[in-house]
C-alpha cells in the first residue's frame, strides 16, 4: 500500500464578526417588518409606562417639595382636642399669648368659627349654605399661612371692626364669584357685607378655602363673639420645630395638656407624596405586566422565525457556520427588536411626562434611573426571550433543516 505524499489541507476555521452578526441579524427582521414592529411595540408600551410613571412621580414630587418650601414646614396648628372629659374642650383664654412666650415661636395667628349662613342674598332660603363656614380672623392670619390674594385685599386694622368679608377660594368658587368686583356683597347671618377680597387656595389650611372670613371686631358687634378662640397657627424656627411642638399643649393649657391637639400642617403634603409614592409602585407593576407581554411576543416571534428559516439555518451550517455563529444571530435579532421597542419607549414615556407636567405647572423631571431601568430592561428581555429559540435554532441538524425546507 503507498500512502499519499500529498499533504492535508487545513481548512480554515469559520468566523463571524460583530459587524456580520449585525448584518445578518437586520436583514433577518428587516424581512418581516410588520412582525418585527409589532413585536416591538410591545416593549414600546411596557417601557414608556415605567419612564412615564417614574417621570411623573418625580415630577409631582419635585412640585410638592417646591411647594412645601414656598410654604415652609414649621407651621403648628393648635386646636382643642376631646381629652378625658365628657363635655367639649376649648382653648383657655390668652392661650396665643401664652404661645408666643415659647422663644423659637416668631409668628402666631387665631381663627375662630362662628355660627351663621352666608348667602349671595337674604332671599335664599336657609339651609342652602353651600358649605361656607363664617370665621372670625386676626390681622395676621395670611401671613402666616404664607398666602396671598387673587383678588381685592385682606383684612386690616381699618376695616376689621366693620361688616367686611375675605372669601376663601373654595367659598368664592361656590358662590359663582370670580372678582370682587363681581358681587359687592354677602348676607351673612343677618347683615350684610363688604366683600372686599379672595384669597388663593391655602394648601396648609383647606378648611379657610371654604371659609367667608371677617374681623374679631366684627364679629363681636355683629355675632356676639366673646373673643373665643378655636385655632391657633404656629410659626416656628424650623430647626427647633419638633422641640415647640413637644411642649405646645402644656403650654397652651397647663392643667389639662392632653386637651391640646398639636399637628403640623405639612403633615398632610407629607403623606401625599407617600400615597403618591404607593400608586407609583401600582403603576410600576402595571409596567412590569406589559413588559413581560411584550418579551412573550418577541419570543413567540423569533420561535417562528426559527420554524420559517430552517433552509437558511441548514444553509449556512452546510458552507461551515458553527452551532454558536446561528445562537448569536438569533439572540442578536431578539436584543435588537427589544433594544429598539426600549429606546422608543423611552422617548415616549419622556414626551408623556413633559406633556403632562406642562399642564399641571409642575417642574418636569426625568429621572437618570427611569432611562437605566428602560435600557437594562430592554437588554434584559431581549436576551431572556431570544435564549431558547437560538438554543433551537443552533442545535438544528443541517441534514434535516435542509429536508424539511
Amino acid at each position: 500500500m503507498f500512502k499519499s505524499s500529498r499533504p492535508k489541507a487545513n481548512l480554515p476555521t469559520s468566523h463571524l464578526t460583530l459587524i456580520d452578526i449585525l448584518k445578518v441579524s437586520v436583514s433577518g427582521l428587516r424581512t418581516r417588518k410588520l412582525r418585527s414592529a409589532l413585536s416591538a411595540l410591545g416593549i414600546t408600551i411596557g417601557i414608556a409606562a415605567v419612564v412615564g410613571v417614574l417621570g411623573l412621580s418625580a415630577s409631582g414630587n419635585a412640585d410638592l417639595i417646591r411647594e412645601l418650601d414656598s410654604l415652609g414646614t414649621n407651621l403648628l396648628t393648635v386646636e382643642a382636642g376631646q381629652g378625658f372629659r365628657t363635655e367639649e374642650a376649648t382653648l383657655p383664654d390668652g392661650a396665643a399669648g401664652m404661645v408666643l412666650r415659647i422663644t423659637p415661636v416668631y409668628e402666631v395667628s387665631t381663627v375662630t368659627r362662628i355660627s351663621g349662613q352666608v348667602f349671595r342674598n337674604d332671599l335664599i332660603q336657609d339651609g342652602k349654605t353651600k358649605g361656607i363656614t363664617i370665621f372670625a380672623s386676626d390681622l395676621n392670619l395670611l401671613r402666616s399661612q404664607r398666602g396671598s390674594m387673587k383678588s381685592g385685599e385682606f383684612l386690616n386694622s381699618m376695616n376689621s371692626a366693620y361688616p367686611v368679608v375675605v372669601l376663601g377660594s373654595v367659598a368664592a368658587e361656590r358662590l359663582g364669584i370670580k372678582n370682587v368686583a363681581d358681587l359687592k356683597l354677602l348676607w351673612i347671618g343677618e347683615e350684610w357685607f363688604s366683600i372686599v377680597g379672595i384669597m388663593n387656595p391655602l394648601p396648609l389650611a383647606a378648611d379657610l378655602d371654604r371659609a367667608a372670613i371677617i374681623g374679631y371686631g366684627a364679629a363681636q358687634e355683629y355675632f356676639g363673639h366673646d373673643g373665643e378662640v378655636d385655632t391657633i397657627y404656629v410659626r416656628a424656627y424650623p430647626e427647633y420645630v419638633e422641640d415647640v411642638r413637644s411642649v405646645m399643649a402644656a403650654t397652651v393649657n397647663p392643667e389639662n395638656p392632653e386637651e391640646v391637639q398639636v399637628s403640623r400642617a405639612s403633615d398632610v403634603l407629607e403623606a401625599r407624596a407617600v400615597a403618591n409614592s404607593t400608586f407609583t409602585n401600582l403603576f410600576m407593576g402595571l409596567g412590569a405586566v406589559a413588559l413581560l407581554v411584550g418579551g412573550i411576543g418577541i419570543a413567540n416571534v423569533m420561535v417562528i422565525a426559527v420554524i420559517e428559516r430552517r433552509g437558511e439555518i441548514g444553509l449556512r451550517r452546510a458552507i461551515g457556520a458553527t452551532k454558536f455563529h446561528i445562537g448569536i444571530q438569533f439572540i442578536t435579532e431578539s436584543l435588537i427588536l427589544a433594544c429598539i421597542g426600549g429606546i422608543m419607549g423611552i422617548i415616549v414615556g419622556m414626551i408623556v411626562t413633559t406633556i403632562y407636567a406642562n399642564t399641571q405647572g409642575w417642574y418636569i423631571v426625568i429621572p437618570q434611573s427611569a432611562i437605566y431601568i428602560g435600557i437594562g430592561s430592554s437588554i434584559l428581555i431581549g436576551s431572556v426571550a431570544g435564549f431558547y429559540p437560538a438554543m433551537r435554532a443552533a442545535n438544528m441538524s443541517p441534514t434535516e433543516a435542509l429536508r424539511s425546507s
